[in-house]
């Protein structure tokens, strides 16, 4: 067995926080160094790292690169005999030496993987993954590296928005900001004035019209057969981001004023559909304005959750090996505010958060930056000054651009590019689809909902429901308040993110399946994991299955 792949092989050493010279390792009431290095060799002759030039495909189809490889002539400076190490059966073997790595984990005080997935804080992977052959991770800003509070943030955008509808004419009085009237993964229905939620296939399960939860039965003879269709923009809109949040409640709010018939007449004549796009208008006029960021930058207290883990995440990459890179929308000065906010006090020797990161690109106008290119531009002072450039360099700061330049600059494409970001789709499905980079998905909410269902009786739930079931038609009354009550502690009118009905995927978890690698609640979980960890995709049972594990099951026993 030339490569290894346990967990503890793939990652000998325990995992870093941050050093300029050495890695150092945390462990209770102990410190280890280790002055390996990652570029070459791990362990000294003993340990290698498969390169580039001779990367080849595992059985699962991931990369090779950067996998570390046992060089057997050298084992003896352990005091071990490669031969007999290596005898017996395999299985026997693996499961001998994982409970050693095991024991040795739990000694240093590292959680295992698997404890982390359980943890409301853990990775989860909805498509194999394997860090070692990842060379450079590029973050999002907003809502990904810097989680705002979203009644602050939120509120304030859904305040500067009732003032731009109030100067346009339109009756805001006695409206108030509440943001349990939605959660993200709902779809707008801009053609009757609905917000809906469906699970994967498309179907509508939940409807709210106005500020108003619609009955089963209401639901069923509105929508019946048809489904929510993303490419349909001219009906639906997807909240694929908290930055929805603001703009959602402000036009089911203004859906009631509308059907109240207040709205004055010298407006013209609005539909659902035109609300819509007024509430946009009013919102666009708030960012555009830039009196938001103008207030958020200069009281960052009050709008930001810091997270001190967080850069000691991107420190744990740095020293790892992998290229960090930074690629917002959001411009340079209110970029430089926040980070300097969010990072420097948590930096290690007086850094900076420009320290952090190989490339960082402001203004990229996503998702056309993964779509196309637009002119590049250096920002070369701390005032924002910029000049054309058409050559990047590490440790550079530009605007504009693509990633194809980005690509073409760090001589590295594709699968070995990951890029975390909280957007379904401009961060998410466009890198993937257009470049084919590996993608992670930031969902605070995740935290939340898990914790919201472990606070329920799975087991006590289902036996219940079980013995409903057979005799549903005298207890239909029964059921009924179970499945509505299904998720209430996480919202009360939706449910749960990830869920439509009781055991049904959301339309929001079939969009993050379909797109996202891996997701997880904040960027610095990745710190209760090595950067070289492999991902892998859990079984994904069938319909079917079922019916083979009990065909297996009485097959079996009818031999004996």
């Amino acid at each position: 067995m030339a490569t290894a792949n346990l967990q503890f092989l793939q990652n000998p050493f325990p995992r870093p926080t941050f050093s300029s010279k050495y890695l150092v390792m945390r462990a209770p009431k102990m410190v280890f160094k280790c002055g390996c290095s990652s570029s070459s060799s791990v362990g000294g002759d003993a340990f290698s790292l498969t390169s580039s030039s001779k990367c080849d495909v595992d059985y699962l189809g991931e990369s090779t690169k950067g996998d570390l490889n046992i060089n057997l002539k050298h084992l003896e400076n352990f005091g071990l005999d490669g031969q007999a190490t290596l005898e017996g059966p395999i299985e026997q073997v693996a499961r001998l030496e994982a409970e050693e790595a095991g024991s040795l984990l739990r000694d240093l005080g590292i959680p295992s993987p698997s404890a982390a997935r359980l943890s409301p804080r853990g990775m989860f992977c909805t498509r194999t993954l394997n860090l070692r052959s990842i060379s450079a991770i590029g973050y999002d800003m907003d809502y990904t590296l810097i989680h705002y509070n979203v009644m602050a943030w939120e509120g304030r955008a859904y305040d500067y928005c009732m003032e731009n509808l109030k100067s346009m004419g339109f009756p805001v009085e006695g409206l108030a900001f509440d943001p349990d009237l939605v959660i993200r993964g709902l779809v707008i229905d801009k053609e009757k004035g609905n917000l809906v939620k469906a699970d994967r296939f498309g179907y509508v399960k939940r409807a709210m019209h106005g500020t108003k939860m619609l009955s089963t039965r209401a639901v069923s003879e509105m929508y019946g057969r048809e489904l929510v269709d993303l490419r349909k923009e001219s009906q639906w809109e997807f909240l694929n981001t908290l930055f929805s949040v603001s703009e959602a409640v402000a036009y089911m709010q203004m859906v009631d004023r509308l059907d109240d018939g207040v709205i004055p007449a010298d407006l013209g004549p609005l539909d659902y559909k035109g609300l819509y796009k007024a509430v946009g208008k009013a919102l666009f006029r708030a960012h555009v304005e830039g009196q938001l960021k103008s207030e958020i930058m200069s009281k960052p207290e009050l709008f930001v959750e810091p997270d001190p883990e967080l850069p000691l995440a991107l420190l744990d990459q740095k020293e790892a090996g992998k290229k960090l890179l930074l690629i917002t929308n959001s411009d340079y000065h209110y970029t430089d505010k926040m980070m300097q906010h969010s990072f420097n006090r948590f930096l290690p020797n007086d850094m900076g958060w420009r320290d952090l990161f190989d490339m960082v690109i402001v203004s990229a106008r996503k998702p056309e930056f993964f779509q196309m290119s637009h002119p590049l531009y250096e920002v070369v002072t701390g005032e924002g000054l910029m000049r054309p450039c058409f050559k990047t360099r590490t440790g550079g700061l530009y605007s504009g651009g693509s990633a194809q330049m980005v690509e073409n600059s760090l001589n590295i494409h594709g699968d070995e590019i990951l890029y975390v970001g909280d957007h379904i789709y401009t961060d998410v499905s466009q890198s993937k689809v257009h470049l084919r980079w590996r993608t992670a998905l930031i969902c605070r909410e995740l935290e939340e909902e898990t914790l919201a269902a472990t606070n329920m009786d799975d087991r006590e739930l289902t036996e219940s429901m079980q013995k409903l079931l057979i005799v549903m038609q005298r207890l239909d009354e029964k059921i009924a308040p179970l499945l509505e009550a299904d998720g209430e502690l996480f919202n009360k009118r939706w449910g749960f993110l990830s869920r439509a009905g009781l055991w049904d995927k959301s339309h929001l978890m079939r969009q993050i399946e379909k797109y996202a690698d891996i997701y997880t609640s904040r960027v610095s979980n990745f710190l209760n994991y090595t950067p070289f960890m492999y991902f892998r995709s859990q079984e994904q049972t069938l319909a079917h299955d079922t019916y083979s594990h009990y065909c297996s099951e009485h097959n079996g026993s009818s031999t004996n």
